[in-house]
């Protein structure tokens, strides 16, 4: 497979040491990777205006007058499935990523054998975005990205996928169970919830990042906290 990969640093030995790793990586794994190196946040919104299409983005916070944060900002509100790993040398920044759902933090220096575990991971999740629902719908054919599903919803014999736009199907909870695989979790009889999408969890329901509230049966408390740190 190959991934597309940013390096955003004002720092050129920096950079040049994180894409040599990445280059070592990318051979260990027998990956292949293209990789665009920026000495700054607004050089890369010049030439990526929206984001650019990458798979993975390896950000510097300390940067110019735009930080590796607000950068990460701008290309989430336009691509919801990139991963995005900061580089920093100070810890003070670490609950900055909130809320552009950071993969994983690295501290300068950074070691390669680190480096090397959170690309691992990083590949783990593009590879999973590339996964898609194949929806048969109104005589034709629906393809959902998996990332993009929020929940989905059982109504008698029928499903509601929420995702982007809402698609009603006729299948069981059961068999998108299977398809969905993991980070996916079946609240009860009537859900099914991308672990990434909740918010907060309270003994009688679940909060989702879309603002939906869904009710949970006794019990389901405690195993879906479980799940929720396992796959967080």
């Amino acid at each position: 497979m190959t991934y597309r990969v940013a390096i955003c640093d004002d720092d050129e030995m920096d950079s040049s040491y994180v894409k040599a790793c990445l280059c070592s990586w990318a051979s260990s794994r027998k990956a292949n990777v293209v990789v665009d190196v920026f000495p700054s946040a607004e050089s890369f919104l010049f030439k990526n205006d929206g984001g650019g299409g990458y798979d993975i983005l390896l950000l510097d916070i300390e940067m110019g007058l735009m930080d590796g944060v607000e950068l990460a900002r701008r290309v989430r509100a336009n691509d919801k499935a990139v991963q995005i790993v900061f580089i920093t040398g100070y810890s003070d920044y670490i609950s900055e990523g909130y809320d552009v759902e950071a993969l994983h933090y690295l501290m300068k220096p950074v070691k390669e054998s680190k480096l090397f575990e959170v690309l691992d991971k990083a590949a783990s999740k593009v590879q999973g975005n590339a996964r898609v629902l194949t929806l048969e719908l109104g005589g034709g054919i629906v393809r959902v990205p998996i990332y993009e599903v929020q929940y989905l919803e059982v109504y008698g014999n029928y499903v509601t996928i929420h995702a982007n736009q809402d698609i009603v199907v006729k299948k069981t909870l059961a068999e998108f169970e299977k398809e969905l695989g993991e980070g996916f979790y079946r609240i009860g009889r009537s859900y099914i919830v991308n672990l990434k999408m909740v918010r907060r969890v309270t003994k009688s329901q679940v909060l989702l990042a879309n603002g939906r509230t869904l009710s949970i049966p006794r019990g389901a408390y405690e195993p879906l906290n479980r799940a929720i740190i396992m796959h967080g």
